[in-house]
């Protein structure tokens, strides 16, 4: 007897969601098997959130060590058919690192997105710029640097477009070897200094209380103006 199909379902957006799509994107992944959901990460407080944005409850496991990272890593995996199919009709696949384009993302929740991917495969970095000080002791200044990241070039490109679009910032992108994992030769980051820095930090922290990655957002709280 054939499987019944359950029906597809169209998720409402909102700022949670886009949020938790921002992770899946960068450091989630689709099972091959059509059900599950994973995502895997340093921090715990980031599976937590991500769970509480989709209203899921399941455990989170230590991840089997690997050559990549010394620190301990932690994976939540939700199965969850329906809002797997809705995942792949937006734009996500399984083993999509390479081959990830562009994803249906409204553009009201586009920064709520972008937040998730930040902190999924992104970096906030500030630190003291005292190149020239042995000419001057008063050339000291503040140095803020945004970067987004993929291995698939058409999805930093789309990043790059969306951005440009809604806040008329314009980023650099530049491609480095990974040796993340195998067939990922390159990574493709996408850079934003200082002030296109800050206008993006203020636009995806756009209030308080956001669902975010607590120790990104520490970095970024003295540049917001809220």
């Amino acid at each position: 007897m054939p499987k019944l199909r359950l029906p597809r379902k169209v998720f409402e957006w909102n700022s949670n969601l886009a949020y938790a799509v921002g992770l899946i994107t960068t450091d989630g992944n689709l099972s091959p098997d059509g059900r599950h959901i994973s995502l895997t990460s340093t921090d715990k407080q980031l599976l937590s959130t991500f769970k509480k944005c989709l209203g899921k409850n399941n455990a989170i496991s230590n991840n089997p060590p690997s050559n990549i990272s010394k620190k301990p890593s932690y994976r939540v995996q939700i199965g969850d058919v329906v809002l797997y199919d809705w995942l792949k009709r937006i734009g996500l696949t399984p083993n999509k690192s390479l081959t990830i384009g562009k994803l249906k993302i409204p553009n009201k929740y586009f920064r709520d997105f972008l937040r998730g991917h930040l902190d999924g495969d992104g970096s906030v970095v500030y630190y003291k710029d005292r190149y020239n000080t042995k000419l001057n002791p008063k050339y000291i200044y503040d140095r803020l640097l945004l970067y987004f990241m993929s291995a698939s070039k058409k999805h930093v490109i789309w990043l790059r477009d969306k951005i440009s679009k809604n806040k008329k910032v314009d980023g650099s992108t530049s491609v480095k070897k990974s040796k993340m994992q195998k067939g990922k030769s390159h990574v493709i980051t996408l850079k934003f200094s200082t002030k296109a820095a800050k206008i993006l930090l203020n636009w995806i922290y756009y209030k308080p209380n956001l669902p975010c990655l607590e120790r990104k957002h520490k970095i970024a709280r003295p540049f917001l103006n809220h």
